[in-house]
Order: C-alpha cells, then sequence, then structure tokens
C-alpha cells in the first residue's frame, strides 16, 4: 500500500473510530475530556491488543450447521436464500482485498454470526436485491482514437471497405462457365427495393382461442362438441348398452353425459394422486373425494367406469388427507382447520418435533411417489406405447398398496386422537402405531415385505426426535423437549442440588396398555376421570423404549448429576473435540441396521452347502417345535415345518430354543415380535446399555472416591449402631453414669459436650457432622424407666449428593435402631455394675438371709442371660452379618438407583430383625417389658434390701417367667414355621435360659 493510499486509510479509520465512540458514549462534543479518554482507550485497543483470525473451517460449519437447522425446522425458503446469499458473498470481491474467500470474507461473516440472532425467532423475508448493471460507456472511442489519424475524404458517410465485405460481394456475384470478364451489372429493380417482408401477429385472445382448439378439448366446459372416435363396436360400448337399455326398459331415460376419454381419465387419476385438489371427474365436497355421476367414457358402462373412478377416489381421498397433514405441520395449509382437526398448533408453542418427523418421511415417500406418476405422465404424452387406465393402475398398484398402509397408520396414530391430547400422548400414540403396524405385517411373511419396509423406514425417520432427546439427555445430561413429546418429563421446580432430586426431578407418562391393568385404573379412579383415564391408557406407552426404559433414567439422571458434580469424569466427557468426533445415538442405530441388513444380504458361494446346510437346520427346528406342539396335545407335521421355517430367520433361534429344557415363552410380545424386536434388541440396545454402564460407573466412581461415599456409609453404622465401639461406648457411659447418680442428664448442652469428646478423640473430621437432639415425648411413656431415652435423637450431617443416598427418612430408621441398642445397652450396663448392700431387719424376722441375697443372685444371673442373648443377637447376628453383606453389595452396585435401593433394603433388613415392625410389636412390648423389669430391678438393688417390700421378687420372678416363656413360645413357633429363620439362635439362647429357670 502507498503512502497515499496509507494516509487516507488512516484518516478514515479515524473518523469511523469517533463515529464508534460517539455512538456507544452518547458524547457528540470531541473536545471533551471523557471522549479523548475514550478515544485513547478505542485507539489502544486497535492498535497494541492482537486478536486472533476467524478460523474458515469453525465459520463454514457455523454456516452449515443453521442450514441444517432451518432444514430440520422446515424453513426451506430460509435455507435456501440463507445457502445462497452466504456463497455470493464469499465468492464476491471486497474493497482493498484481493481474491475470493479470504480470512477478510470469513471475520465479516464471523461477526455477523456473533452479532446475529437465531434466524427463527424473528418473521423472515429475503428482501429482493436488484443487481447494479454497469453503466454502458457512450464514450465515442472511435472517433477519440481516429482522431486525427485519417482522412475520410469528401464523403465520410462512405462505409469503410473490408476483405470480408469483398468477399461477401464476391460470392453473391453470378458465375459462368463462358466468362469473358465482362462485369454483369447487378444493380436492383425497384419492385425488389419495395418489398416488405409479411409478418403475422397473433393478438392475445385469439392465441388463447388457438390454443385451447390444438391442445385439449376443454371437456370441462358444458355442452363441449364430441371428440371424433372409432366407430367399432369396442369403441361404442356405452351406446350399445345405452341401446340396450332404451329397449327392454320402457321407463329409461337418457341422461345428458359429459363424454372424455381415457387418456384425459387417466391424466386426472395422476392428478388427483399427486395432490392436486381442482379437478372435472373427480370433486371435494366437504373433505371427500367423490365421482361426478355425468362423467362417460365411449368404450365403458356407467356403472363400470363409476366403480373404477371410485376406486381410485378412495387413494385420492387417503393423498389428499396426508397431503393435508403435512401442510398443517410444515405450516403451509391455507385452508381452515374443521373443528376437532389434527393442528399443528404453531404459533407461540414450539414445534412438535415427532409429527415433523413424521411429515418428513411422509413427505420423501411422495417425492418419490410423485417422480413415478411423473414418468407415467410423460409416456402419456410422448405416446410411443398404448396407456391403458388399466396399466397405469397396475403399474401404480405397489404404491397403492403402500399408500392404503400410510393412511391406516395416519388414521390410527393422528386422526383418531382427540384434539386435546397432551404432545407426548400424541407422540407415543404414533411410535406405538409404527410399532404394532411393523409387527403385524411382518408375522405374515413375504407377502407383506414391501409394506414391512415402508413402514420401518417411516419408523425409523419418526423415532429420531425421540432417541435424539434420548442422546443429549444420557451425553450431555440435558433434557430438551421443548414441546413435552417426551414420555420423561423434567420437573424444574427441583433443582440438580437438591436432596430430592434424584426422587421427584422427573415425572414417568408410562401406563399399561393391558385391559386387566386398564379395569384396575377404571376401578381405582374415581368419578368421570376414571374413564378418562381408562382410554388414555392405550396412548401412553412407547413399546419399542420398555426393555431399555430404566437404563435410560438411569444413565440421564446420572449424567445431569455428574455434569453439577466438580468432577474429572465430567470434565472428560464434555470435551467439545470428543462430542464431534463421537456418533449420536440415532446415526449408531442406523449404523447397526445398515450392517445387519448387509449380513443378511451375504450369502455363501457355494448355494448346494447353504441349502444343505438348511436343510438340516429345517430338521433340526422341525423337531424342537414338534415336541412344543406335542406338549399342547399337537400333532401336526405340516404345521411345525412352517413354524421351523419361520423360525429359522431370527438369527438367535439356536440361543433361545436349542439346548436341554425349553422353555417357550408364550406371552403375546414374543409370539409377534420377530424380526423388528430382533433388530431393536441388536442394533438400539446395546448403545443404551453401552452409555448406561458409562454413564452410572462414573457416576459411582466419582461418589465413592471424590465425595466419600463409603465412608459417610460407614460413618452412619459407626454411630448409629454403635459399630465404633470405644468412641460411642464413652459417650453412652456418661449418661448411664448420671442416670444411676440419680443426676439429671437430659441438657443439650451436657449431650453435645459428651459426644464431642468422645467423637473428638478418635474421628476429629465427624465431630463437626455429629450433634444430639431431645424430642418431647408423651409423659404416659416416661412412667416405665426404659422409656426415660426416648426422644434422645442422634443427627449426622451429611453433605451432597451424599444425602440422595443417606436421607432424612435413613436418619430416621437408624435413629430408631439406635434407641434399641441404647435400651439394650443401659440394661446390659446396669446389670454388670451392680454392687452389694445391707439387708433390712425384716427380711431378717421373716426368712433367712442366704435365702434371700440367693434368689436375687438367681434372678440377676437369669435377667444377664437375657440382656446378654438379647444384646448378642442383635448386634451379632444382625447387624454384623448384614453389615458385611451391605458392604458386598455396594461394592457391586451399577447405579446410583440401585445403590439406594440396596440402602433401603439393609436398614429395612436391620430394622424387620430388630423387632421394631408393628407386624411384630407384641414381641417387642415383651422385650421391653423385661428390659423395664431389669432396670427396676437394678435400681432397688442400688438403694439396698430396705427398697424390697414382702413379695417383690416374688413378683418379679414371675413376671420374667412369664414374659420369657411368652417370647420362647412365640420365637419357636415362628423358627418352626420358616417365617423368622433369623430368630433361630435368639430362640435357643432364650430356651436354654428358660430350661434352667
Amino acid at each position: 500500500m502507498s503512502q497515499a493510499h496509507w494516509t487516507k486509510f488512516e484518516k478514515e479509520t479515524e473518523e469511523e473510530v469517533k463515529n464508534l465512540v460517539k455512538q456507544i458514549s452518547g458524547i457528540q462534543d470531541e473536545e471533551d475530556q471523557n471522549f479523548q479518554l475514550a478515544l485513547k482507550f478505542t485507539w489502544s485497543n486497535f492498535r497494541f491488543h492482537r486478536f486472533l483470525d476467524a478460523n474458515s473451517h469453525k465459520v463454514q460449519r457455523s454456516v452449515n450447521g443453521i442450514y441444517e437447522k432451518l432444514m430440520v425446522h422446515s424453513d426451506l425458503s430460509k435455507a435456501e436464500s440463507w445457502v445462497r446469499l452466504t456463497e455470493e458473498f464469499l465468492n464476491s470481491p471486497l474493497p482493498n482485498t484481493d481474491g475470493i474467500k479470504t480470512d477478510v470474507h470469513h471475520s465479516l461473516l464471523d461477526l455477523l454470526l456473533h452479532l446475529s440472532d437465531s434466524p427463527l425467532n424473528s418473521n423472515y423475508s429475503e428482501t429482493p436485491r436488484l443487481k447494479e448493471t454497469e453503466k454502458e460507456d457512450d464514450f465515442d472511442w472511435f472517433g477519440y482514437l481516429q482522431e486525427g489519424e485519417l482522412d475520410t475524404g469528401p464523403y465520410p458517410d462512405t462505409p469503410e471497405w473490408s476483405e470480408e465485405e469483398s468477399e461477401d460481394e464476391d460470392s453473391q456475384q453470378p458465375l459462368s462457365r463462358e466468362d469473358s470478364g465482362i462485369q454483369v451489372d447487378r444493380t436492383p429493380q425497384e419492385d425488389q427495393e419495395k418489398t416488405v417482408p409479411v409478418t403475422w401477429t397473433v393478438g392475445e385472445p385469439d392465441a388463447r382461442t388457438w390454443l385451447e382448439q390444438h391442445v385439449v378439448t376443454p371437456y370441462w366446459q358444458g355442452h363441449t362438441p364430441r371428440f371424433p372416435h372409432s366407430l367399432h363396436l369396442h369403441s361404442n360400448l356405452l351406446n350399445v348398452w345405452d341401446q340396450h337399455l332404451y329397449n327392454t326398459d320402457p321407463l329409461y331415460l337418457p341422461e345428458e353425459k359429459a363424454f372424455v376419454t381415457e387418456t384425459q381419465v387417466i391424466r386426472e387419476t395422476l392428478w388427483l394422486l399427486s395432490g392436486v385438489k381442482k379437478h372435472f371427474i373427480f370433486q371435494h365436497q366437504d373433505g371427500k373425494v367423490v365421482v361426478r355421476n355425468d362423467v362417460v367414457v365411449t368404450h365403458l358402462t356407467n356403472n363400470c367406469l363409476r366403480s373404477l373412478l371410485e376406486h381410485i377416489a378412495v387413494y385420492g381421498q387417503a393423498v389428499f388427507r396426508l397431503q393435508r397433514f403435512i401442510d398443517e405441520v410444515t405450516g403451509y395449509d391455507t385452508e381452515p382447520c374443521p373443528p376437532g382437526s389434527y393442528s399443528s398448533k404453531q404459533g407461540t408453542e414450539p414445534p412438535f418435533r415427532t409429527y415433523q418427523a413424521f411429515v418428513w418421511a411422509l413427505y420423501k415417500y411422495f417425492t418419490s411417489f410423485k417422480q413415478e406418476l411423473t414418468t407415467i405422465e410423460r409416456d402419456l404424452i410422448g405416446k410411443d406405447e398404448t396407456v391403458t387406465l388399466a396399466g397405469v393402475l397396475d403399474r401404480l398398484s405397489p404404491h397403492l398398496a403402500q399408500i392404503k398402509v400410510l393412511h391406516k397408520v395416519f388414521c390410527t396414530g393422528v386422526a383418531e386422537v382427540p384434539p386435546e391430547t397432551p404432545n407426548v400422548v400424541r407422540a407415543s400414540h404414533l411410535l406405538n402405531t409404527l410399532y404394532k403396524a411393523i409387527i403385524e405385517y411382518d408375522s405374515v411373511g413375504e407377502a407383506s415385505q414391501q409394506a414391512v419396509a415402508l413402514l420401518f423406514s417411516l419408523w425409523t425417520e419418526t423415532v429420531r426426535p425421540y432417541l435424539e432427546i434420548v442422546d443429549e439427555w444420557i451425553v450431555h445430561g440435558h433434557l430438551f423437549d421443548p414441546a413435552k413429546e417426551f414420555i420423561i418429563q423434567r420437573n424444574k421446580d427441583v433443582p440438580v442440588n437438591h436432596r430430592d432430586f434424584w426422587y421427584a426431578t422427573y415425572t414417568l407418562y408410562s401406563i399399561s396398555e393391558t385391559v386387566e391393568s386398564e379395569e384396575k385404573l377404571s376401578d381405582a379412579a374415581s368419578g368421570s376421570s376414571g374413564g378418562e383415564q381408562a382410554s388414555r391408557s392405550q396412548l401412553t406407552m412407547v413399546s419399542f423404549l420398555k426393555p431399555v426404559l430404566k437404563q435410560i433414567i438411569m444413565a440421564g439422571k446420572s449424567m445431569q448429576l455428574l455434569k453439577n458434580l466438580d468432577c474429572k469424569e465430567a470434565e472428560q466427557t464434555d470435551g467439545s473435540t470428543r462430542d464431534a468426533e463421537r456418533k449420536s445415538l440415532y446415526t449408531l442405530f442406523l449404523e447397526s441396521v445398515q450392517s445387519r441388513l448387509r449380513c443378511r444380504d451375504d450369502s455363501p458361494t457355494d448355494t448346494v452347502t447353504e441349502q444343505q446346510a438348511t436343510k438340516q437346520s429345517l430338521i433340526k427346528m422341525q423337531s424342537i417345535v414338534a415336541q412344543h406342539l406335542q406338549m399342547d396335545d399337537i400333532h401336526d407335521p405340516l404345521l411345525a415345518i412352517n413354524f421351523a421355517r419361520l423360525y429359522l430367520e431370527q438369527s438367535d433361534f439356536h440361543e433361545r430354543f436349542s439346548g436341554g429344557d425349553v422353555i417357550v415363552d408364550r406371552s403375546s410380545e414374543s409370539v409377534t415380535c420377530q424380526t423388528f424386536e430382533l433388530t431393536l434388541r441388536s442394533c438400539l440396545y446395546p448403545h443404551i446399555q453401552k452409555r448406561y454402564i458409562e454413564c452410572c460407573g462414573n457416576l459411582m466412581t466419582t461418589l465413592k472416591k471424590d465425595y466419600r461415599l463409603l465412608e459417610y456409609l460407614q460413618a452412619m453404622r459407626n454411630y448409629f449402631l454403635l459399630e465404633a465401639g470405644d468412641t460411642m461406648y464413652d459417650f453412652y457411659t456418661a449418661i448411664f453414669d448420671k442416670v444411676l447418680e440419680k443426676e439429671s442428664w437430659q441438657q443439650l448442652a451436657f449431650l453435645n459436650v459428651q459426644l464431642q469428646e468422645a467423637v473428638g478423640q478418635r474421628c476429629p473430621e465427624d465431630s463437626s457432622r455429629l450433634s444430639i437432639f431431645l424430642e418431647t415425648i408423651d409423659p404416659v411413656r416416661k412412667k416405665q424407666p426404659v422409656n426415660n431415652l426416648d426422644g434422645l435423637t442422634l443427627s449426622y450431617k451429611v453433605p451432597w449428593p451424599v444425602d440422595i443416598v443417606v436421607s432424612s427418612e435413613c436418619q430416621r430408621i437408624y435413629n430408631q435402631v439406635f434407641l434399641l441398642l441404647l435400651q439394650i445397652k443401659w440394661a446390659k450396663y446396669s446389670l454388670d455394675t451392680l454392687t452389694f448392700s445391707g439387708t433390712p431387719e425384716e427380711v431378717k424376722a421373716k426368712e433367712p438371709i442366704n435365702q434371700q441375697i440367693h434368689r436375687m443372685f438367681l434372678l440377676r444371673v437369669k435377667l444377664m442371660h437375657f440382656v446378654n442373648s438379647l444384646h448378642n443377637y442383635i448386634v451379632t447376628r444382625i447387624l454384623h452379618s448384614t453389615g458385611l453383606e451391605f458392604q458386598h453389595q455396594v461394592q457391586e452396585a451399577k447405579d446410583l438407583d440401585q445403590l439406594i435401593k440396596i440402602h433401603y433394603r439393609y436398614l429395612s433388613t436391620i430394622h424387620d430383625r430388630c423387632l421394631l415392625r408393628e407386624k411384630v410389636s407384641f414381641v417387642k412390648e415383651a422385650i421391653m417389658k423385661v428390659l423395664n423389669l431389669v432396670l427396676i430391678f437394678s435400681d432397688r438393688w442400688q438403694v439396698g434390701f430396705g427398697a424390697w417390700k414382702i413379695g417383690s421378687i416374688d413378683k418379679m420372678e414371675s413376671d420374667f417367667k412369664n414374659c420369657h416363656m411368652f417370647l420362647v413360645t412365640i420365637l419357636n413357633k415362628a423358627v418352626c414355621r420358616g417365617s423368622f429363620p433369623h430368630l433361630e439362635s435368639l430362640a435357643l439362647s432364650l430356651m436354654a435360659g428358660f430350661e434352667q429357670c
């Protein structure tokens, strides 16, 4: 760039920078101090900052992405304009820039992409731009260049001589065989000079008349003249038949008819099937296609032609309904929809992607179908061969059969759905209808092979939004479903970092389709809602997702939880490069289907070997099927052969039916589902299962390593189940000593200090998480000494996301077991710390002291045996053995949901085996009565014999014996029945103590 150009560029840039500062800051005075500061700051950024150049590949990917987005949303005009305008811009020259598609082009396009909003958020219509035409240079360059060079002479208008004109003149001279060299005078005659070429111009009305007369007979107008045709008998069958009716029926009155040719009938048939609405032979009345009564051809009777045309009108009606549905979903429908129609609800609502995908599949089919119609019409116009209506219908018969299948699926899956049905039910019902249709036609066999192929292609296109939603959820943790068409909906009221995220975040729209469950649903519902729910129950389940629905939910929730955790696994899965290289679930599914089809098409070269293998397999299958038929007393070898041939088509037949004892699944799905279910099982489900294992495995690894899940579970067992023996012993013995010393212990400060001291010595990190509370209890319960510990509640603060596993409900169950263990420990501690004191005088007078002391020691030993038996059963048989099994199951858990169930099952097990369930409350009451008796006995023992009244020892012995006998009897019966096998050790221990009494 020269110095002058550079100076000009600097000045222009300075002006533009000033305008930029004025526009953004609003300061118009250039002398203002603030304006000068902003100007210096802007120049500093322009001159000394370095910005990365635009990445042309990234810009091109963005352009292609917007084009694909517009195509997905059926904005074809926008997509075409976008591609064309961007291509024109990239190929256009820019000022001060050499070449096309330069960095400057991509930089400007990148700037526009960043500044623009999504094209879908505005009503866009392309503004026509007129290209500037180059101005014609009207300057007389010839005169300018010839000026002063040549002298034109006295005749300036004389044309210049050229060799070409000389040759032309020589070639036009007549040549004579006897050329004398004399030139012939070729002066033109006067009449030849006056001759004017004659031109004939046709006006517009005359041209229209000429076209109407020479193109086609206007048969659609009334009273048109009859066209000439052959006088052969076959060409006049209508006249012969009318004459016959006139001669045989005296009341027969000929009606006025509109004569058409067979070619015209064929053309209108093609137009009708191509979606044209206005016809002469076929008419639309109230949304139905009907046939005119007065249309006839000369070589067919009226009834014959009418039956044929009505048959065509049925397919025309199907095409019309399908085309109208396509127009409604794509937004091209200009006619108002009738009440109760299947409107696409366009406007402010997001697009219904399942219907759009279904419409796209229909559009692709009708595109190929209309190409076939166009080919037939070309053959009709060309007249190279005879084209008859029967030949056209025979040629279109495969397509008409497919249209019948499409219309049936449309009526069942779309048209019959009530208008106000939610999108989730609409999408589920449509996919379910296609799924059942494929199974239905697939069960027929080779006769419906084309229908199965059509339906399968239709299903693969329609299911694409569902698989994209699943893929987005299980890969990125985002359930993107703006139209609410997926069977799983996100509850946005519950954030991810909430403790109820795992339970209350998603809603599954799933109702069983069996008749029995519908009846149960109707009976359970009240009022009119029962019928409504039962009627919708057939519309709600997506059949093809049933086998992997749990894996999808687990993988989706796990991935969403991972995305919100600060962990390495989430960072690894969030790489943009890795995601760009990753294939979507839909792509993997299609590739697997294509691979499966290719494997089927590959046939061995040795035909004889293949036939022999097929024959051997058929014999083997026949024998297996015959065995199963004989189970139902069916002896039909032909039926066995047909079933064998049918099952030979299944690739996994040997895996399912060969071997020893074969169990045939006689459910409806296993009988009807053949190759289609096998395709899903081998092409779709493995990809979902793989992603499920990956997502859930990453989440479990993160929770165990980064969030110390196993350590928190162990801490709950240490403190609530007293597995940390030394630590909790220091805590509860301090409480028991206060009770024995008749001092007040029900003070939160004292309890928390003791707890912190006991835990802080051995596990300082848990001291801040543990706390204890006292809940108010019924005063009536405090009358019994054993109930004085009621209300003592231990609390352990569990951080998120571990609180998903260790919930408040889990801590409530832990506290129930903790309270029972404290009561048993209190009774055991009271008996273990008993000391002997003096004897009262009244006892000496009535009974020898040695016998009294002996009875008390015997009672103490019996009570200690009972308490120790109960203590050993709870601590050893229940908590320890169950805890080991729980640890093993936690290590083997595949997903978080399975871990939560394992934890709940563990808590439920120890809750039941500790006799805390309501069903065995009478057993717990008997045990509590014995523990209460132990505390009373210990209290009186500590006071001394002065506290004993006459007969008190007898009453204690009697009460203990009755409770002991009751428990032994109940536990033995339970063990004999096999209801509670874990109680066997406790029953045997108590029985041994009972025999010593």
